[in-house]
């Protein structure tokens, strides 16, 4: 398993670059920017670190209070066998509340309620059960 990045949620990317960016000297590495999802991701890095990265998202027009429960997002992690993986979740106990229906991506919640997004290294073909469930819940 491999540490991906930590997302945070925040209201003015402008604002927050200049934080991130010129305050703490994080650089941009990456941005992607969904208009039919109206977001923008903006991936960030420390010279030392450069394989662990912020992802800040930006929801277009949002007027979300995000307080103190919604502004972080998420921890991912890059998995060899996302399928696998998931089962051995489930095995624990855990609700898969975003099942892996594409092979490459799934949501589990800590018991901290802390979302965890899975990621698969490459694609797997999609499969049962995993095609066939349904979301649970929030992630």
């Amino acid at each position: 398993m491999k540490y991906l990045h930590s997302m945070v949620r925040v209201r003015d990317l402008d604002a927050s670059l200049r934080f991130y960016c010129d305050g703490l000297g994080l650089r941009e590495v990456r941005r992607k920017e969904v208009p039919e999802g109206k977001y923008t991701l903006v991936f960030l890095a420390a010279a030392d670190s450069p394989d662990a990265e912020i992802e800040l998202t930006f929801n277009w027009g949002s007027q979300e209070d995000y307080g103190s429960a919604r502004n972080f997002g998420h921890l991912a992690f890059r998995v060899e066998n996302i399928y696998a993986t998931c089962a051995r979740l489930q095995a624990l106990g855990y609700t898969i509340h975003r099942p892996p229906r594409d092979g490459h991506m799934a949501f589990v919640r800590s018991p901290d309620l802390i979302s965890i997004e899975l990621l698969q290294h490459g694609q797997l073909p999609p499969q049962e059960p995993w095609l066939s469930m349904p979301n649970s819940g929030s992630w």
